[in-house]
């Protein structure tokens, strides 16, 4: 299991994942249809993650055992930035959907 901290359009959200990683395709395919085409995500570590959330973590946890998925830990900006310091976050990762080009005939 891993948490990613993602920057999306509408502000950050806390994830926790069993997906090997946030660009994974099907990890990529569930953020789609919540209307999510690019982001900035960091990984955030999974003990620290689980000290700060306590309870909630482990619900949301417990509910990714046995299956690929991915849950929403938390989706307050405020709560999340009060949580972690930028300063323990590494390097981003990006994703943007690329988009198909259209050639138009003159």
């Amino acid at each position: 299991m891993r948490a990613y901290l993602i920057f999306t359009g509408s502000g950050p959200i806390l994830v926790l994942t069993t997906f090997p990683s946030v660009t994974d395709p099907r990890f990529v395919e569930k953020l789609k249809a919540k209307g999510i085409k690019k982001f900035l995500a960091y990984e955030v570590p999974l003990e620290r993650t689980k000290q700060l959330y306590g309870a909630p973590f482990e619900v949301v946890a417990a509910d990714l055992v046995g299956r690929e998925d991915v849950r929403v830990l938390d989706f307050n900006g405020h709560h999340i930035f009060a949580n972690f310091s930028l300063k323990e976050l590494g390097e981003a990762i990006h994703y943007e959907e690329e988009e198909a080009s259209v050639s138009r005939k003159s």
